[in-house]
């Protein structure tokens, strides 16, 4: 598809012809909010057959668009412990019984974090983060000073558990200069740590961030430093823009490409699955 691309507000019109086998183009008009862009995205890093924690929010969007599209093997997993997991839309937290319906499994919080997690069955887990450093290393405790805090956030919760223990991380967050930062004021969950070697160091089962999205670009990271890549930009921002809202030294390679865009049959899909736009009305559209 030959795409043109306008932000306005909080919302995108795509425009191109697209190719249905036929020997005509379809002219296509596709409007979708920076939420539905974000779900979408997020929703391509989930692989069929993986054992997913999608976690609550805008990752189980994406996980279960996931699931209606190219991966309908992928067996989502609660942290509350409802195993392949087929919500007909979305719950409200990792415990709603919404969760329950079609699971093969209700088990418990202890034995999905201990004999599931831990034991390195996870194969991608969901994480955000208030602030991540250029190795992926998050911060969700604080702000500031520890004694004096500008800002106390929640903390870890088990977000510490899938940062260490998941086979690959997808961290998803707001695009702010003060969140991408030189140092975090605390490291609440690890991400490459110092760099190579530094996550076998300590004996961490997981192997750690793999991609970070956010509303302005996806991040990869450099497989020889371990340090975070820019990967693509997002329609109607540039590669100096990303520049701008960073706090270090960001790696750019040569060719970025524009991050690939949601498709009507997406967005269909995710308003069936939020038909009360619970999380796809946070961010206008």
């Amino acid at each position: 598809m030959h795409i043109s691309s306008s932000w306005d507000g909080s919302t995108c019109t795509a425009s191109g012809h697209e190719n249905h086998g036929g020997t005509e183009e379809e002219k296509t008009m596709v409007t979708y909010s920076k939420i539905e862009f974000l779900a979408a995205c997020a929703s391509r890093h989930v692989n069929d057959r993986e054992n997913v924690f999608g976690g609550t929010g805008l990752p189980l969007l994406a996980a279960l668009l996931a699931k209606e599209t190219h991966a309908a093997n992928a067996n989502l997993i609660s942290e509350a412990g409802f195993i392949d997991a087929k919500p007909r839309n979305v719950p409200l937290s990792v415990a709603d019984s919404r969760y329950y319906y079609r699971s093969s499994a209700a088990i418990g919080l202890i034995e999905t974090l201990g004999f599931i997690l831990q034991a390195g069955r996870i194969d991608v887990g969901f994480l955000g983060a208030a602030q991540i450093d250029e190795y992926g290393n998050l911060n969700t405790t604080y702000i500031g000073d520890y004694d004096s805090p500008k800002v106390r956030l929640p903390g870890s919760g088990g977000g510490n558990d899938i940062a260490s223990s998941a086979k690959r991380l997808i961290i998803m967050m707001t695009h702010d200069k003060r969140k991408f930062v030189k140092e975090l004021d605390h490291r609440t969950s690890p991400g490459h740590l110092e760099g190579p070697g530094s996550r076998e160091k300590w004996s961490l089962v997981g192997g750690g961030p793999e991609v970070v999205i956010t509303d302005m670009c996806q991040m990869d990271f450099d497989p020889e430093t371990l340090r975070i890549r820019l990967a693509s930009v997002h329609p109607g921002y540039s590669v100096q823009d990303v520049l701008d809202n960073v706090m270090f030294d960001l790696i750019v390679p040569d060719d970025v490409p524009v991050t690939e865009e949601p498709t009507q049959h997406q967005i269909d899909i995710m308003h069936r699955l939020d038909p009360n736009g619970i999380y796809l009305s946070k961010g206008g559209g």
